[in-house]
């Protein structure tokens, strides 16, 4: 009889392990992560630590995003198996937890063991080549700022969304107060999402956005999932996420799992109707998160068909002149990982944003950005902090006109499980102010041009002073390079290099000196100098040559004539030849500009007759090059004034 009983005891034992067990992996394969993650905790204190168990819990956690509880089990699991053992993605998820979690270098570490087991792994790889990835990312510069916790959050979980006019269409878990409160999704125990819409509103105040006048978007939304709403400019079509539900019953695949699917609505008379599903869908793997590209030629999505890169891809599609799509196109390795590829969303200067966990980040889901560049994506660029932290960000949208926009994040500090939150782009703006004065008597100088210009040599902005001789150039971008140049009629060009690349200031202060060219009754003109056994035009003489214009454009009756020289070296009739030469450039020059050709009564060269310094045929390999420098120049005489000035050639 003992025996009997004893042998009754097993068997009813084993079978309530068999049942817990089954029941563990029913819940787990159609995504009740948290009846399943209780499920196997009881098995595991049964004495069942197999590697599944524990990767289960582990997976368990992970997908719904409780990364300490994860990091636990998934750390038995190492400490327990040998690596060769354990699968590359959950030595990916351990580090990804172990990130979410704060201990940087020891995910890392596990990133770097990922590439033992999977060499060819790019979420291993990308590691070798950016080491210093997590301090660049948490100190990227400031962007993103004001960023704030919408009032419209709840307990629940809120995400998304898409901006259209003054609106934010967004999806919530939240109760409604209705039957369908009761029916919770599996995976996290909440209600199913619905759509609703917010309109914006500026806090001005606090300086953040934020959103009120929340309403469901009834004609859309069933009992279901409805999610990741996206509209046409015009407002009459909407592409969203929806389950794969026929309007009486959710369809499933052969092991009765649904899937999500892509749908398209027209409005008409302002309510959404006419509601089908795009011919890309399946029945066996999901399609959501679509997105459109600037020009609405091209819609972009999110899934797991067969064939992918990684867990989730991001695919883009032609949407064709008669409504028709094309060939659905996965956009390949340079976005998409062995990792998640989620929530797409195309700014209105054609660049990619999109939310992954497969590219290096600081934990979980991040942020990032990849721009078009002759039809191919650039490396994706992480947004960095405050937008990316150690959790799930993810839903970026943004508003370039406004400077502002949304993501979204399950963050410590929020309200629910996904909180949406508002940013303000920082736009870094400087003021570049100064006072224009006489190089010689100090005294500001009115009717200056002060002209900004940029690093092409292109003008930004241009201002004329007054009595005072100062000048603004308002909120000028950060983190540029210009230079001003002043100018006025008889006064010799000034210009200054300025640069603003401290963002820390509000004020840049740069002042100017002019150098009069009129002198009392003289007109100042420096000679310009040529290379050794050369006539062209150096650049430094142009610049001077550009003074000489400006005074024969200002005085219109005056006339001058062209002296040339060069130094003693070579014969004196080989040098006579060579500064005739160096004479008919510089008046060349000064025709190309528009002088007329009589205002130049004569150019001639005088070649080394009229020497400066000792630098004689006798002392000429005494002299060093500056010496000999200073007799290679052309001189510039007024003999018409019209004003009766007179010319003071200058030596340098």
């Amino acid at each position: 009889m003992r025996k009997i009983i004893l042998f009754t005891l097993i068997l009813s034992t084993t079978i309530g392990y068999s049942q817990r067990r089954y029941a563990a992996n029913r819940y787990f394969n159609e995504y009740a992560y948290k009846k399943s993650a209780e499920l196997y905790e009881i098995l595991y204190k049964k004495g069942d630590s197999s590697q599944t168990i524990l990767s289960r819990l582990g997976d368990s956690y992970y997908f719904n995003i409780e990364p300490k509880k994860a990091e636990k089990w998934y750390k038995k699991m190492m400490d327990n198996y040998e690596l060769p053992s354990i699968s590359p993605e959950h030595i990916f998820r351990y580090a990804q937890v172990l990130k979410s979690n704060g201990k940087v270098k020891e995910s890392d570490t596990w990133l770097r063991k990922l590439k033992e087991v999977k060499g060819d792994d790019s979420r291993a790889i990308a590691l070798d080549n950016n080491e210093d990835y997590f301090v660049n990312y948490t100190n990227k510069e400031k962007t993103f700022v004001n960023i704030h916790n919408l009032s419209s959050n709840t307990e629940y979980s809120d995400f998304g969304g898409f901006i259209y006019g003054d609106k934010l269409y967004f999806a919530s878990t939240r109760p409604e107060g209705t039957k369908y409160d009761k029916k919770l999704y599996k995976w996290n125990d909440q209600p199913y999402l619905n759509m609703y819409t917010s309109k914006e509103i500026f806090d001005n105040l606090n300086h953040v956005l934020d959103v009120d006048n929340v309403e469901k978007l009834i004609s859309v939304n069933t009992r279901y999932h409805e999610s990741n709403a996206i509209l046409t400019s015009d407002g009459n079509t909407m592409y969203f996420t929806r389950d794969n539900y026929d309007g009486r019953k959710l369809r499933g695949d052969e092991k009765r799992v649904t899937h999500l699917k892509v749908y398209k609505a027209k409005k008409e008379n302002g309510i959404w109707g006419e509601i089908k599903e795009l011919p890309f869908n399946n029945n066996d793997y999901s399609c959501g998160h679509p997105a459109l590209s600037p020009d609405e030629k091209t819609l972009y999505f999110v899934s797991d068909m067969p064939g992918g890169i990684g867990a989730t891809d991001i695919y883009k599609v032609a949407i064709n002149e008669d409504g028709s799509y094309g060939e659905v196109q996965n956009l390949g390795k340079t976005i998409n990982t062995e990792g998640r590829e989620m929530f797409p969303y195309v700014g209105s200067n054609d660049v990619l944003y999109f939310a992954s966990d497969g590219h290096l980040g600081l934990g979980a889901l991040d942020v990032f950005e990849s721009k078009r560049n002759n039809g191919q994506y650039t490396n994706p660029v992480n947004l960095g902090s405050p937008v990316n932290g150690p959790l799930d960000d993810f839903a970026f949208v943004i508003n370039e006109e406004l400077s502002s926009g949304f993501f979204s994040s399950n963050r410590e500090g929020g309200k629910g499980d996904d909180d949406i939150y508002s940013f303000l782009i920082y736009r870094c703006k400087e003021d570049i102010t100064g006072v224009i004065t006489d190089k010689k008597t100090g005294k500001p100088i009115s009717e200056v041009i002060v002209r900004l210009m940029d690093e092409e040599g292109k003008q930004v902005a241009q201002q004329i002073t007054k009595a005072d001789g100062k000048y603004m150039f308002k909120q000028v971008d950060c983190d540029k390079i210009f230079t001003i140049v002043a100018s006025k009629e008889d006064y010799r060009n000034a210009t200054k290099a300025t640069t603003t690349l401290d963002v820390d200031k509000k004020s840049i202060i740069q002042d100017l000196q002019l150098e009069s060219l009129i002198v009392e009754d003289q007109i100042v003109i420096r000679p310009i100098y040529f290379d050794f056994d050369l006539y062209n035009i150096r650049e430094d003489a142009e610049y001077e040559l550009e003074h000489i214009v400006s005074v024969l454009k200002n005085h219109p009756e005056m006339v001058i004539k062209i002296e040339s020289h060069t130094d003693s070296r070579g014969t004196k009739d080989y040098n006579r030849k060579l500064s005739d030469r160096r004479a008919k450039s510089t008046r060349d020059y000064i025709l190309s500009r528009g002088i007329t050709p009589e205002r130049i009564q004569s150019a001639i060269g005088y070649g080394e007759d009229q020497l400066l310094n000792h630098c004689d045929d006798a002392n000429q390999k005494k002299c060093s090059k500056e010496e000999h420098q200073l007799n290679r120049r052309s001189y510039f005489y007024i003999v018409k004034g019209g004003d009766n000035v007179k010319v003071t050639n200058q030596k340098e």
